[in-house]
């Protein structure tokens, strides 16, 4: 039921298409290919569903400025596409909230409902939590999919819907033509349109020009906002390096499989409502509508510690399930991962991950390495990495082990309920073997993934943001 009327979700439907990306919307012809289908669209009297989450985010304003020139505005509007915005959308993860009744009614049922996009990633619980398919598309197809309100067509075959007589209209009907794209685009694409509108691009809205902005040189931290605190990566920090100290009794906070990517580690979008950065939200008096997105809270770093692995597409292998929650493994209790992370903390019980294959592959997000660190994570073993995430993990101190070949944790035995002792010796090496033990008895070598000398400097210091802070001072 979506505003009083009744639909019928299946798996397939789709519930969000966005024209979306900064890269995708500049092309003038797929934009103005979009708006001409839309155009035709409405003529032929198609709509789409209005439950569907349709939107337009280019990542230009001449991009508005050329669909306006061009006439196309009323048809897409007409279809839902309206401009929502310009920047990173729902390519990011920041679709926004979807009717209580849709989730509901996916979630009761089970449904692998869809998200079609014309962005540039589609990992695996990135666009939507309740978006368990997403594709992605032109920003033609996006628009020939939202009418359809199914992945589930051939457009050669099936038709986007009827005329009042009954008769069906296909999708190769409304199709633009490429002499007709390329006209308009000759008639108002134009340099002028570049010249005029970047010649105002530091100026702003008024909105903007009216913000009022803090002077001095250092930045007035206001411990009543929720958007942006003072970060902890500094306290306690010492001018001298720090003793280097072995993982000792370490517990796994998390025993996780292949292909976990930083949208299942620190996701950027909406917050869920019963989840841990829900609640210190509530606490300070927001209510849901104003809890916004994790991407737009990134300057809270209490925020982002309580949003890292809070995808609920999370596969924790000590649940056999898509959660984002873990085991306390003291006393088998489930619980939200960051509110076991805070029991280990208060136990000053040291924590590492297991993982399988590319852990960490997805975009390259600095969340998805400092929540680990103010999660308490000293050390990952995996099988192994994405390229930046192991540099991220360094850069902050988190020690990126790595499984030998032809072993992992299956092939070793491994529960991840046993406590972990990492050897870690003053003078390690760019490669080196490194020795793990745990209380069963197991020991294994697993290979120390600091790649370079400077991944030693980095790790010595810290992290690359104490490392930076001793250089500085020491100038």
């Amino acid at each position: 039921m979506y505003n009083g009327t009744q639909y019928q979700l299946k798996h397939g439907s789709v519930i969000i298409a966005a024209i979306t990306s900064c890269t995708n919307t500049s092309n003038p012809s797929v934009m103005l290919g979009a708006g001409l289908l839309a155009k035709n669209a409405v003529a032929a009297g198609l709509t789409v569903a209005p439950y569907i989450k349709t939107s337009l985010s280019p990542g230009s304003g001449v991009v508005t400025y050329y669909l306006q020139e061009s006439g196309v505005i009323p048809a897409l509007e007409k279809l839902g596409f309206d401009i929502v915005g310009y920047g990173c959308m729902t390519c990011i993860g920041n679709s926004g909230s979807i009717d209580e009744n849709i989730a509901n009614a996916i979630e009761k049922n089970d449904l692998v409902c869809c998200g079609v996009l014309s962005g540039n990633r589609n990992f695996e619980g990135r666009i939507h939590p309740n978006t368990r398919a997403n594709y992605l598309a032109s920003p033609l197809l996006v628009i020939a999919y939202a009418i359809a309100g199914t992945v589930d067509i051939d457009f050669e075959t099936d038709p986007l819907g009827h005329r009042p007589d009954g008769t069906p209209i296909y999708l190769k009907e409304i199709w633009p033509t490429r002499n007709e794209i390329q006209e308009i685009e000759k008639k108002h694409v134009i340099p002028a349109m570049f010249a005029e509108v970047y010649a105002k691009i530091e100026t702003g809205s008024s909105n903007w020009q009216n913000l009022n902005a803090p002077s001095g040189k250092l930045y007035p931290w206001d411990s009543s906002s929720t958007y942006i605190k003072k970060p902890p990566f500094f306290e306690g920090m010492t001018k001298e390096l720090p003793p280097s100290k072995a993982v000792s009794n370490a517990r796994v906070l998390l025993f996780l499989g292949d292909s976990v990517t930083t949208d299942h580690i620190s996701p950027a979008g909406s917050i869920g409502r019963n989840s841990p950065a829900a609640r210190y939200l509530a606490q300070r008096g927001l209510t849901p509508k104003d809890f916004n997105s994790y991407g737009s809270r990134r300057g809270n770093d209490a925020i982002m510690a309580r949003g890292t692995f809070a995808n609920i597409r999370l596969v924790n292998k000590f649940l056999n399930k898509a959660a984002p929650r873990t085991i306390y493994i003291p006393t088998n209790e489930e619980m939200d991962v960051f509110d076991c992370a805070e029991r280990y903390k208060k136990d000053n019980t040291s924590l590492i991950l297991i993982c399988g294959k590319d852990y960490g592959s997805g975009s390259s997000r600095d969340w998805a390495a400092k929540g680990p660190y103010l999660l308490g994570i000293r050390a990952v073993i995996a099988e192994s990495y994405e390229r930046i995430h192991r540099s991220n993990l360094v850069g902050m101190g988190i020690v990126p082990l790595q499984f030998l070949p032809g072993e992992n944790a299956e092939s070793l035995g491994l529960t991840g309920r046993e406590l972990y002792n990492i050897d870690l010796p003053a003078d390690l090496k760019p490669g080196q073997h490194i020795q793990v033990t745990v209380d069963s008895g197991k020991s294994f070598e697993v290979l120390l993934r600091f790649d370079t000398e400077v991944d030693l400097t980095y790790y010595q210091h810290g992290g690359i943001l104490n490392y930076m802070v001793r250089k500085v001072a020491k100038a």
